[in-house]
């Protein structure tokens, strides 16, 4: 067997396809590791007095293919292959959908490891590609993150074709492009950018196209995460610059607006891009309601958010400087003081929460509900009966909780927890000026955010009327004839 140093690596991958298969099976010998790795499988093969090799892995071929194909060839006689053998193989005798040929062994190396099969002809100059491959794959579901009350109940799954049929089922447009991208020298990752093209803008398609063909990497290991990453930037600010989805529909509903989405093999989530701060606050579930339903229930998940936000270092402000408690709400006072300063309850209570968010994660669903209990009754109540914490901040720490997990982003909950411990730390240092100076750093970093060249703040900054209107109050159906303008679609119109 040939045996490649590291220095010749680049060189095999400028190697074409050899007349002589053993020269071609000593160097995917090598590369394949088929000695090796027990999963990565070499059949010698003798069809029609030719000599062939067949290579795939196990697990991602489909056995009945394979056999019937091999089947096929073992019938051939030496005339059936003449004059030119590999023609006769790919237009009559392989008969499967999806066969293509390629010269470069790069290309069958890539090919083997992503789940075709590769069938090389000794006298050839092309390799026979065989896309007959299958992957461990989980059923549709509904995703635990996304629920609704009413609706579909499947959901994108961990393989990339299942999900970009998922969409096309609900988009039967023609106009709808799903390009085929690589990345990662090591795991090439197959990713997928899909839009509109009629409808969304041409130069955020070649933004997005370019910005994911500029990533130089050995792998994703964390999928659309690690993608993410590399695209967006934007390190240190807590704020989510993209939305991830696990719902075909709603995949679908930003398709029709003019966004372009990016999908990323391994992963369930679908990253839909660009998007700006109020798109991670609307739910499905209030446009599966009627829309005077689906105001109220906005209205009330803005309240909550609003609530994770400001209520804690609001009320600390307030206990701080019983000077400023309005009259009739002096009840929220804490009366009797605890064994450890206010502040220093508020902290450890949200890094308990944090802790508990942690341990319910890793909990098996059996133990949940014990779990629960344990956070619930023993650790709260006891922590006040032992003055550790006064019932006030118990209260208020669990009301600010149950807004962050009422937003529908969970990206934008964690970051709405840094913020709200920033504010109270502020509020600690310089009392009602620290308070206001966060609102307004937080706010200035906001409206000087930008998502692919998109405000993330639009429509509220820029200011549009309309726009912002359509925020606050879901409209009917009928009524929403226009695509979001920052998007700059193709067409404008949604009429049919």
């Amino acid at each position: 067997m040939i045996s490649m140093k590291a220095s010749e690596t680049e060189q095999w991958k400028r190697m074409k396809v050899n007349k002589s298969l053993r020269v071609n099976t000593a160097v995917l010998d090598e590369v394949l590791g088929v000695e090796k790795s027990f999963d990565v499988v070499k059949r010698d093969l003798i069809y029609a007095g030719k000599r062939f090799a067949l290579y795939f892995v196990d697990g991602f071929a489909k056995d009945e293919i394979l056999n019937r194909v091999m089947e096929h060839l073992a019938q051939l006689k030496r005339e059936d292959l003449l004059p030119s053998p590999l023609d006769h193989l790919v237009k009559t005798h392989v008969g499967y959908l999806e066969v293509e040929t390629t010269e470069s062994l790069d290309e069958v190396v890539t090919a083997i490891l992503s789940g075709p099969i590769a069938l090389l002809l000794d006298g050839a100059t092309e390799a026979i590609l065989i896309d007959a491959r299958t992957y461990p794959a989980r059923n549709p579901e509904e995703p635990d993150m996304e629920r609704v009350v009413r609706g579909s109940r499947d959901g994108f799954v961990e393989t990339l074709v299942f999900n970009t049929s998922l969409t096309r089922r609900r988009l039967r447009d023609p106009s709808l492009r799903m390009e085929y991208l690589s990345v990662g020298k090591r795991s090439k990752t197959d990713v997928c950018i899909s839009y509109l093209e009629d409808v969304a803008d041409a130069d955020l398609v070649e933004t997005v196209r370019t910005s994911i063909q500029k990533v130089k990497t050995d792998g994703l290991p964390m999928a659309e995460k690690s993608l993410e990453e590399f695209v967006f930037g934007r390190y240190w600010n807590p704020y989510p610059m993209v939305r991830y989805t696990e719902r075909p529909d709603v995949a679908a509903v930003h398709l029709l607006e003019g966004h372009v989405l990016i999908y990323v093999d391994t992963s369930p989530s679908v990253i839909i891009t660009p998007t700006t701060f109020f798109h991670h606050v609307q739910h499905a579930e209030e446009y599966r309601q009627k829309p005077v339903v689906g105001v109220f229930l906005r209205w009330v998940r803005f309240a909550a958010i609003l609530t994770s936000l400001f209520l804690l270092p609001l009320w600390y402000l307030l206990a701080v400087q019983p000077e400023l408690f309005p009259q009739g709400l002096h009840f929220m006072r804490p009366d009797e003081p605890a064994k450890i300063p206010l502040l220093l309850q508020l902290l450890i209570g949200e890094l308990g929460v944090e802790i508990l968010r942690m341990a319910s994660i890793h909990t098996p669903n059996p133990l949940a509900t014990a779990l629960g209990l344990i956070s619930a009754i023993l650790l709260g109540e006891m922590a006040v009966n032992v003055g550790l914490f006064t019932s006030e901040v118990i209260l208020f720490l669990a009301i600010a909780v149950i807004g962050t997990y009422a937003t529908p982003s969970y990206e934008m909950g964690l970051a709405n927890n840094l913020t709200r411990i920033a504010f109270l730390l502020l509020t600690a240092g310089l009392k009602e000026w620290g308070l206001v100076i966060g609102v307004v750093g937080w706010f200035i970093l906001l409206a000087t955010t930008r998502s692919l060249h998109t405000p993330y703040l639009w429509p509220l900054i820029p200011f549009n009327a309309k726009a912002l209107l359509d925020v606050l109050v879901r409209s009917p159906m009928p009524v929403k004839t226009k695509r979001p303008r920052v998007l700059s679609p193709g067409d404008p119109d949604r009429k049919g």
